[in-house]
């Protein structure tokens, strides 16, 4: 081995550079991930941890690495997650920092994210910067004409692209999109959205005036010159001693093989190391062997017979060869198959992960662990034949044989792999006039890929026309599923076998789909098998189906004179318009539309002012509590939970030695100091331990602490830890609301919480016409996915103090908790929040065992103690959204005039109370949006063996709202009735108003929803809409679409809250409010109010007061009675609570000024205050802001519109458009109004469409992260997304007539769901008309969420095969 190595250059240290910053290390982990080493030990605190696997874009990078031959930089964005910190040798890493910043300038990038109103909590920001950022600089390398100037070479459809493997949760995406695309050369002006930068009716000349100025010849270098320098002397990166070594050829790498094999020590191959994302490594690998420098490994070759690419060839650099392809080397049918493998593959997972990930890496993980991959189905469709090195052997395979054969084992190696090239005349057996066909297929929940597929296929098959002139001949067919329950992508060769040589009709095609489905049998456990084998025929009729409807048409073309080959070109052309197609759908946010009124009435309240910080965000200087740095001797903590619903703990073990290494304590119950209490969190409901004792509870219940040196550590010892359980003599767990029932375990709700039925039900019920008895809806939960995942840092303080730092939506609650755990005075402890990144309720009461723990374990190690919670125990710990059961009986009319509705509803609390008590007050404030004419209900809250459900946004009222349209539809159907028409007759009156809602209803003038109903349906078109969808419908067989129409009436409290204002020497303002800034727009909202109470004292210089004041973070000893930040009106309550404490503020300065005007005649601001410091005037007011009855309770209203598309093959349903009409009041701010208004809505989409949440027998969370569990992205939200805010004119009892917008919108997105169950309805009427003998009943059950498997299973899995029975009987 030492003479391989010892012929090349090698360096003994890892040199690279961070935003031109030289680094030089010498000593490291293998191991250490490049986020690691960023966050740890420099000063960039932009990337950010969330997902850990890839799937989220919040820790990108861009990547450069300079080819010294070429004299070339390639830049790219990577996972810094993923990337192992010595596989960067030689490269250059820039970050957002490295763009600009609060000091030396913003870069335009940091300009129009903040003026788009694009970043609210801000934590995903800084990555999508830098995959914008990306994509511009890799524009204009491209050759393409000199844009105007002021934009970048991007078009459209690449800055939308560009962010489409980020996950944010907060806005909705369209911000981001419209931030995005103003950087195209080829953008609409109009186009964009509301933004800082102009008003409405400018011209596009002014417009582009206004936009922060793209200057492309004035750009950030990559690549600084002195690390090119040095990449052109030392090569290769070997640390010997780090166990990182780095072959350059395969004797080399055969040699190092041989060496592991004979010394038993571990050894990981290095590439992208992306597959670390799925599969978690949990020990160390004792040698890393990077094989990226091996030139046998990273070839692209071509010639005549096809590409042969080599292992370590990432995925984007084989999309490239692929798509490089001449037509003048190859047949334009050949070129077509690389293309479209190429395509396919852009759907693979996220464009950071493709630019890393090796497509050999791939292939072996399929082989190797089973991985689905898409890309050894499709190779495996077109023969590709694949290189493996075993020892000193080397031998070809075909895909098929390699993917059959046993796992590789440490000693081989994939070498390489070719496509050959397809091409009908190369087979003497071909058919003169033949062609090749090839299409790929994945069904998943993503368009865009960043999803695992249920199922994938890739088909080639070669045709000609039939020597009889009947039709269309199958020559040959080459057929491969995968990733649908089985160990490896297969050839389905019966199939294939059926149809070769025979002429394709609905017959032969129907035989060769009842063979598919005998052979695509997914494995025992698979999710959704009866679903995934629908697919598979949905795919195959797909690919053949076109060819089989040629049969009815061949006799007339060849009457007409038609030539085989002239049909064959008919042939390609009906293919490429394939009706199933999807592509013809825009992938993305194809337009948007946002009104609103603007008033000047209490400037700067109501203007439309960029967010607070939202700059500093997007370039990565804003600090969220894991960017504080680690004090010296901290420790880092995790946990360890129960993997049991009920059992005794006998003890806490760890797998192996190593899992111990760097552990410095276990810290469970039993540490808890004299004087203190076992609570992690507490409310006025009562408190929840904060590990279990001798016995946990639930499966996911803390059970200890482990404490060590770094957060791998810490991490790695939990995942290794194993509880000791003993089960004999309990009695078994609660693990559903019927157990409950059965057992009599309920939480007792405080009549303050209880609300009151309306109406006589009996009454109701007789004297209706129709009845519908005991009808079920059953609700899952859904995770908050915020995308900082629960963080906190404790730090000793003298004299027996306590100082942390949580991201939590209430500290105070938290101060009280740690203290009693503690065991010392309220005084002793001081709980400081900045800036929470996302929390949705998640991180009120489940962040408070957090931070107590941390504190907990500081207190007894006399060591700062920090954690930074992983995604996955965060899922498991969460607890989300309450499950609930709901039966209902409802009474109505003829003509649809619901008389009577009773509900029984069972709602999973989970073990501890947490807020689930005020669930049944929250459901029915929103239940009774329509006027039910009775409404009696019979609500438990079910105490079980499960996790704590807690307040997640919307809580209780975004399934109030389900189950409200449930019934509304149950009663449509049951009518045969259109359901708007149901929706209208239903809605309040504002006399059943002042019933269903009393003593919150407010004047009549307040009750918008009439106007707000018929102001949409004339913006939306919805009445013109329905009649065109009922004609799609009639004109579609395979595709369906469905609208609907929902009202909300959502009713808020607002509750009693604290401010402090200072004014400072020099004249400007401090604010402090109790609620904390989550992306909410909180503090811009202070800021406004701050600037514009202030105003009032009227002297010069007030009219630029905004620039003056500053929000600072919430300290619970400098500020109490926080309270919480939740139920959508903190901002407005921290808002008047701010106009008090200005309002003291200016009856202290009002004598002072009136006596300078005397004297002076004017006077300006910073006077005022100098004279006021002199006069010792007391210049800090606080107050607690504490309504009053008649304003502390208050209804918003709002209206959705929604129209769906719903594929029958697959059950994907496209969102092609949503309009709102929302109530704001006079807003305090438009912008962010806007913001909560469009993120709430597509959280709700979440919740009704793609979000499961699902747990083993146990109750244990088993969905690990953003693999498993999806929330939506760019390429799922509304096509069309149009946003109007209602300036609804004076409310007497609001803070300035504002009204709340952070929650109910949410509510709105059922209107998703109601537009797909109507597209559903469509296709079963469909089936109905294929098949009368079958009934298909128009009720249904449609489930939250709608994902694709329920919609399919709805719209019939035997669509196809009912269809081809349809069309073999002759249409009868």
């Amino acid at each position: 081995m030492e003479e391989h190595r010892e012929s090349r250059s090698s360096r003994n240290s890892l040199v690279f550079a961070v935003n031109g910053e030289r680094f030089d290390v010498s000593s490291v982990d293998p191991s250490t991930t490049l986020l690691e080493f960023l966050r740890s030990h420099t000063r960039f605190k932009s990337v950010k941890l969330s997902c850990g696997e890839g799937g989220c874009g919040a820790c990108l990078v861009l990547l450069s690495k300079y080819n010294p031959e070429l004299d070339q930089v390639d830049d790219f964005t990577v996972s810094s997650c993923l990337t192992l910190l010595c596989s960067v040798n030689g490269c250059s890493i820039t970050t957002t920092e490295g763009l600009g910043n609060s000091k030396v300038g913003f870069h335009p990038i940091h300009q129009r994210f903040a003026g788009f109103h694009a970043s609210q909590c801000g934590f995903c920001t800084p990555g999508m910067c830098v995959s914008l950022f990306s994509a511009l600089v890799n524009a204009e390398k491209r050759h393409r004409p000199q844009p105007p100037p002021g934009f970048s070479k991007l078009t459209v459809s690449e800055a939308e692209k560009a962010i489409a493997g980020n996950l944010c949760r907060c806005t909705g995406y369209r911000s981001v999109v419209d931030a995005c695309k103003s950087f195209a050369a080829d953008v609409d002006m109009e186009d964009l959205g509301f933004n800082a930068f102009w008003g409405k009716q400018e011209s596009k000349e002014v417009k582009i005036s206004r936009l922060p100025l793209w200057k492309r010849n004035d750009q950030i270098c990559t690549f600084p010159e002195f690390l090119k320098k040095e990449n052109k002397s030392a090569a290769f990166l070997d640390l010997e001693r780090c166990c990182w070594l780095s072959p350059v050829s395969i004797p080399e790498l055969q040699s190092l093989l041989e060496n592991a094999d004979n010394n038993q020590y571990s050894v990981k191959l290095v590439v992208g190391n992306t597959g670390m994302g799925y599969y978690k490594e949990v020990e160390h690998f004792d040698k890393y062997i990077d094989i990226r420098h091996i030139p046998e490994l990273s070839f692209i070759r071509r010639d005549q017979t096809g590409i042969e690419i080599g292992a370590t060839v990432t995925i984007s650099k084989a999309i490239e060869a692929l798509k490089e392809q001449d037509e003048g080397d190859f047949h334009s049918e050949g070129v077509m198959v690389f293309k479209k493998i190429a395509d396919h593959m852009e759907k693979i997972a996220t464009r950071s992960i493709r630019n890393s990930a090796s497509v050999g890496g791939n292939l072996v993980m399929a082989q190797r662990n089973n991985f689905p991959s898409d890309i050894s189905t499709i190779l495996l469709s077109v023969d590709a034949v694949i290189t493996v090195m075993t020892g000193h052997k080397c031998e070809k395979l075909m895909l098929e044989e390699f993917l059959e054969s046993s796992p590789l084992d440490a000693k081989s190696v994939l070498i390489s792999f070719k496509i050959p090239y397809w091409d009908p005349c190369r087979n003497i057996t071909s058919e003169t006039n033949s062609i090749i066909l090839f299409e790929t297929y994945r069904a998943a929940l993503r368009p865009l890929g960043n999803a695992l597929p249920h199922l994938n296929a890739a088909f080639l098959a070669e045709i000609s026309p039939s020597e009889m002139g009947d039709g269309i001949k199958i020559n040959s067919c080459q057929l491969a599923f995968g990733a649908y329950g089985t160990r490896h992508a297969i050839r389905a060769r019966k199939v294939e076998d059926f149809l070769i040589g025979k002429v394709l009709n609905f017959s032969v095609l129907y035989e060769a789909i009842k063979l598919l489905e005998a052979f695509v049998v997914p494995e025992d456990g698979t999710s959704s098998p009866a679903f995934r084998s629908s697919l598979a025929v949905g795919f195959l009729f797909q690919f053949l189906g076109f060819l089989a409807e040629v049969e009815t048409e061949i006799s007339s073309a060849q009457v007409d004179g038609y030539s085989n080959t002239m049909l064959l070109k008919a042939l390609k052309m009906k293919q490429n318009d394939d009706q199933f197609d999807q592509t013809k759908f825009p992938t993305l946010l194809s337009s948007a539309k946002q009104v609103l009124e603007l008033s000047r009435k209490y400037y700067p309240v109501g203007e439309p002012i960029i967010k607070s910080g939202a700059a500093l965000q997007a370039s990565g200087e804003a600090v969220y509590v894991d960017d504080i740095p680690s004090p010296a001797n901290c420790l880092y903590g995790a946990f360890v939970c129960s993997t049991k619903p009920l059992a005794r703990i006998k003890g806490i073990e760890f797998k192996s030695k190593s899992a111990t290494h760097g552990v410095s304590a276990l810290i469970s119950y039993k540490e808890i100091p004299d004087g203190g209490a076992n609570v992690g969190s507490k409310t006025i409901f009562g408190a929840e331990p904060l590990f279990a004792d001798e016995l946990t509870r639930y499966a996911g219940q803390r059970v200890a602490f482990v404490v060590a040196d770094t957060q791998k550590n810490a991490d790695r010892a939990a995942n290794l830890a194993v509880v000791d359980y003993d089960m004999e003599n309990l009695e078994p767990p609660i693990l559903s609301v019927e157990e409950a029932v059965e057992r009599s375990s309920f939480f007792e709700v405080p009549p303050i919480f209880s609300p009151k039925q309306v109406g006589d039900i009996l009454k109701g019920m007789d004297e209706a016409d129709h009845k519908i008895l005991s009808a079920e809806i059953k609700l899952g939960s859904q995770y908050y996915f915020y995308m900082e995942t629960q963080t906190a840092l404790a730090v000793p303080d003298e004299d027996n103090c306590m100082v942390v730092y949580s991201s939590i939506q209430c500290p105070e609650f938290a101060h009280a908790t740690i203290a009693r755990c503690l065991g010392i005075p309220e005084h002793n402890v001081r709980v400081i929040t900045r800036r929470v990144g996302g929390g949705f309720g998640g991180k009120a009461i489940k962040a408070m065992p957090v931070a107590t723990a941390c504190a907990l374990a500081a207190y007894k190690l006399c060591r700062p103690v920090r954690i930074y919670v992983n995604r996955k125990t965060d899922m498991i710990m969460a607890g989300g959204r309450h499950p609930m059961k709901i039966t209902y009986s409802v009474g109505f009319k003829s003509n649809g005039k619901i008389m009577a509705l009773q509900l029984k509803i069972l709602i999973d609390a989970g073990l501890s109370a947490d807020i689930s008590p005020i669930m049944p007050r929250n459901m029915m404030c929103t239940l009774k949006k329509y006027d039910w004419g009775a409404l009696h209900f019979d609500i438990k809250v079910c105490r079980t063996n499960l996790p704590n459900r807690s307040a997640m946004r919307a809580p209780g009222e975004v399934q109030a709202s389900f189950i409200a349209e449930a019934v509304i539809e149950h009663v449509a159907s049951t009518l045969s009735m259109e359901v708007d028409s149901v929706r209208n007759i239903n809605l309040h009156t504002y006399n059943s108003l002042n019933l269903f809602y009393e003593g919150c209803a407010g004047e009549l003038m307040e009750y918008t929803l009439p106007s707000i109903w018929d102001k949409l349906s004339l913006s939306s078109s919805f009445k013109q809409r329905t009649e065109m969808i009922k004609e799609f419908n009639r004109s579609n067989l395979w595709r369906k679409k469905g609208i609907s129409r929902v009202p909300i009436v959502h009713e808020v409290t607002v509750r009693p809250t604290p401010g402090k204002v200072s004014i400072l020497s020099d004249a400007s303002v401090v604010v402090e409010v109790g609620g904390i800034e989550l992306g909410q727009g909180l503090w811009t909202k202070a800021k406004q109010m701050a600037a514009f109470a202030l105003s009032s004292i009227l002297c010069g210089g007030t009219v630029d007061l905004l620039e003056k004041v500053r929000v600072v973070q919430t300290d619970t000893l400098s500020l109490i009675q926080g309270g919480f930040t939740a139920g959508s009106t903190t901002s407005e309550s921290s808002c008047e609570a701010i106009r008090l404490c200005c309002n003291i503020l200016v009856e202290r300065l009002t004598p002072i000024r009136e006596r300078l005007l005397e004297q002076m005649g004017s006077i300006n601001w910073e006077t005022l205050i100098q004279q006021a410091y002199m006069q010792a005037v007391n210049l800090s007011a606080n107050t607690l802001f504490v309504p009053d009855l008649s304003s502390m309770l208050y209804l918003n209203y709002g209206a959705a519109v929604s129209e769906v598309e719903v594929n029958l093959l697959t059950g994907e349903t496209t969102i092609l458009r949503s309009d709102i009409v929302y109530d704001c009041g006079q807003s305090l701010n438009p912008a962010v109004d806007l913001g909560q208004i469009e993120g709430a809505f597509v959280q709700g989409i979440g919740f009704f469409m793609f979000e499961e949440y699902p747990t083993n027998s146990d109750g244990l969370v088993v969905s690990e992260g953003s693999w498993t569990y999806k929330i939506p992205t760019v390429d799922t939200i509304p096509k069309k997304f149009n946003v109007e805010i209602l300036n609804s004119g004076h409310h007497r009892n609001r803070v300035l007539s504002s009204k709340a917008s952070g929650e109910p919108p949410l509510l709105l997105a059922v209107s998703v769901h109601c537009a797909t169950r109507a597209a559903i309805r469509e296709a079963r009427q469909q089936l109905q008309s294929w098949n009368k003998s079958k009934g298909f009943d128009s009720t249904f059950n449609l489930e939250v969420p709608a994902t694709m498997p329920i919609v399919k299973e709805l719209c019939g899995l035997d669509y196809v095969e009912m269809y081809l029975q349809w069309r073999i009987n002759g249409r009868k």
